[in-house]
């Protein structure tokens, strides 16, 4: 069964891959099915007017997730817990063997997002551990599932906060300090739902016992649907950033002030949006101002300050940081002629990441079966990528018709999702029970 993109108002429901096994001793108890997971999921944190989630990071929607997370490990009677910065693990077999093979997402979601980002990679492995018992698989590996927490960045805007003090990749300093737009910083933010602030930082010892992570996720972009397949693997992550703009004119009455005598820090902003596209366009990258602040914030007055942040992507390094260089001088040259003072702040930056390639081409031969699996590319940055510096990774794409994402009308259909499972079990038995 096929289908369209959904209507925002409309139950992100996807089927298929509905495997709930008995249970024995040599392997998980039963648990619910995909299609139970996902309804059950498909509850917590949606916004009616919208049709989209809002579940972000140390708020009631996530903790729901998070129990919901803690649920499904009980009802397969795998080991639970969740480490010093707030991830949430599920264990078959013991961790401390080391060598373990992992998969999982995220569960929080952007503002308005849609059903599928994160929330299918970790639905996914639970279905995937069930469709792997009922295979009667004997894994020799231990075999986990995590839940990365605040991987959007959403609430405190930095993005795989989990996964970055992890991996020692973000100082626990400067993560308490990360204050989300209602003033409450991320220290005090997760105290208030139970976790120790005090305890973040660098887990070496738990990402030491991991041979290999594999994370399924929707593609966000058409290219698995402009070949016409449903599933494929990733080999490598544009380089990407955030970088805040600060536009500084002077404040004045929109009634009064002549537009020879204004210092409208609108006008810089609007060219500065048009010149990152051209920029982008001309060198093969991306470039969008998707988020903008403005003071005093009136009808009727000219801006004081526009703060606008600029997320940028391309294929290498070196294209992304002309194409960024590019954008800041055309907001300065067109400040100087508005009077307008520009600053640019790099709020933050991941590298280009190239997936362990010994690993990626073996899970396109256990994918393959002989038959060539599309490998591919991706803009968009992930737990996965960087969890990279520190052990094998790699990724797993379910086709995305529409292409649509940070979207209620981001869309999987259910058969694909269905081959999303079960490639994940192809890849957990090739790469642990043999």
């Amino acid at each position: 069964m096929t289908g369209g993109p959904r209507e925002p108002g409309a139950d992100p429901a996807p089927g298929g891959a509905d495997a709930a096994p008995g249970g024995t001793d040599a392997g998980p108890r039963t648990g619910d099915g995909f299609q139970t997971m996902w309804r059950d999921l498909a509850r917590i944190g949606r916004h009616a007017p919208s049709g989209g989630y809002r579940r972000h990071a140390w708020t009631p929607a996530d903790a729901d997730c998070r129990a919901w997370f803690r649920a499904q490990a009980a009802a397969r009677g795998l080991a639970y817990e969740t480490d010093r910065n707030g991830n949430q693990w599920a264990w078959l077999g013991d961790p401390a063997a080391g060598d373990a093979v992992v998969t999982g997402s995220h569960l929080d979601s952007v503002p308005d997002g849609g059903a599928f980002d994160g929330p299918l990679g970790v639905v996914s492995a639970f279905a995937a551990l069930d469709a792997l018992h009922a295979r009667g698989a004997r894994p020799r590996r231990p075999l986990g599932i995590v839940n990365f927490t605040d991987e959007e960045g959403a609430r405190f805007g930095l993005a795989c906060v989990g996964s970055r003090l992890a991996a020692g990749q973000l100082a626990p300093a400067d993560a308490r300090a990360l204050t989300g737009a209602d003033g409450v910083t991320l220290a005090q933010a997760m105290e208030r739902a139970g976790q120790d602030p005090d305890a973040i930082g660098a887990d070496p010892e738990r990402l030491a016992r991991i041979g290999a992570f594999v994370e399924l996720h929707v593609e966000q972009g058409r290219a698995l649907d402009l070949v016409g397949e449903p599933v494929g693997v990733a080999s490598a992550i544009w380089p990407h950033g955030r970088w805040r703009f600060d536009f500084r004119g002077e404040a004045n009455h929109a009634g009064t002030t002549r537009l020879e005598d204004r210092r409208d820090p609108m006008l810089t902003y609007a060219t500065t949006v048009l010149a990152a596209r051209k920029k982008a366009r001309l060198a093969g990258a991306l470039a969008t101002f998707g988020k903008v602040a403005v003071e005093p914030n009136g009808v009727n007055a000219v801006a004081s300050l526009v703060r606008g942040w600029l997320d940028s992507r391309a294929p290498d390094e070196e294209t992304l940081a002309a194409v960024v260089a590019a954008i800041e001088q055309a907001a300065a040259e067109r400040g100087a002629r508005d009077g307008v003072r520009v600053g640019v702040t790099r709020e933050s930056f991941t590298p280009v990441v190239e997936f362990a390639h010994e690993l990626r081409d073996r899970l396109a031969a256990l994918l393959g079966g002989g038959a060539p699996v599309p490998v591919l590319p991706t803009g968009a940055g992930h737990d996965a990528g960087i969890l990279s510096a520190a052990l094998p990774t790699a990724m797993l794409f379910v086709r995305n018709p529409t292409g649509v994402s940070h979207s209620p009308a981001e869309h999987a259909a259910e058969d694909d999702c269905a081959a999303g499972v079960s490639a994940l079990a192809d890849v957990w038995e090739g790469l642990a029970c043999r």
